[in-house]
């Protein structure tokens, strides 16, 4: 009987069972009211995850996360995080689309936390979510609001690249928001979508290549209800738009990637008030 070493049975191990590097990163970013402007409290950056604040002195500042990774897969793990003072007023948003590759063994983790202080305002404006055929991934959003404080916050979904003749079979995605004010929950949103779901897209998302969901959380949010439901729908896109307390919440469908973005353009536009996107969302 031959004997193998021992150092070359581990190596040949190694080999036929290879083990894949997996990105972690957090990002965190805490701005506080100084002398009526806002300043930056804190910033760091581990891993795969980086902040950017090209305007931190602004009125209203934005806050530029990035995945220096290029994408997600299975076993990668990201958390943004943001905390704004009392009064402060703020813009969230990513460099680029995030992309969700085909996962493999184990799933994407996103972790996304906001608190916002009395009297503060945050807009949280993520570029698209690109899910790749096999693509696995888990995002969960939380957002604690101080009384007085308010937000948006957006999500959008693509299914593949329509330009590369990509077809989507097999996808596991879920995706939660939860915002509390002063800790108690106002706001829960689950969404989730399987291969099976993808199966009876006459009753889901029928031809639909993307989709989208605001939330506006505030005093004044459900004023602008009427306005925004004046702007859903365009060209190869539907959407509806509901009130209920002090949450206005919009569903966009679209053909694809960038008819939904141009559509978001417009409601976005309404939404903030005729405020501009951040500089990353030009078309």
């Amino acid at each position: 009987m031959t004997m193998i070493p021992m150092q070359s049975a581990v190596a040949h191990d190694l080999l036929s069972s290879p083990r894949h590097q997996r990105s972690h990163g957090q990002a965190s970013v805490s701005l506080a009211q100084v002398d009526g402007a806002a300043r930056l409290g804190r910033l760091r950056q581990v891993g795969s995850a980086k902040a950017i604040l090209p305007q931190v002195h602004a009125p209203v500042p934005e806050v530029v996360f990035l995945n220096t990774s290029g994408g997600l897969t299975g076993g990668d793990r990201l958390c943004y995080a943001l905390d704004l003072g009392p009064g402060t007023k703020a813009v969230g948003t990513t460099q680029t689309a995030e992309r969700a590759y085909a996962a493999g063994p184990g799933q994407a983790t996103v972790d996304v936390r906001f608190r916002v202080g009395a009297g503060g305002h945050l807009d949280w404006l993520p570029q698209e979510t690109i899910l790749y055929n096999g693509a696995s991934l888990a995002r969960q959003t939380e957002v604690a609001l101080a009384p007085g404080a308010s937000c948006l916050l957006l999500e959008a979904v693509v299914l593949g690249r329509a330009a590369m003749g990509e077809t989507v079979a097999q996808v596991m995605l879920s995706d939660r928001r939860i915002v509390r004010r002063d800790g108690r929950l106002i706001h829960l949103e689950p969404a989730n979508l399987t291969d099976a779901m993808l199966g009876a897209r006459a009753a889901l998302l029928g031809p639909a290549r993307a989709f989208a969901s605001i939330v506006a959380i505030g005093p004044d949010s459900t004023d602008l209800l009427v306005p925004v439901r004046g702007v859903l729908d365009g060209a190869d896109v539907v959407g509806g738009a509901s009130a209920l307390g002090e949450r206005l919440s919009v569903r966009l469908m679209a053909s694809d990637a960038l008819a939904l973005r141009r559509r978001l353009v417009v409601v976005l536009g309404v939404l903030r008030r005729g405020r501009p996107l951040p500089r990353v969302w030009q078309i």
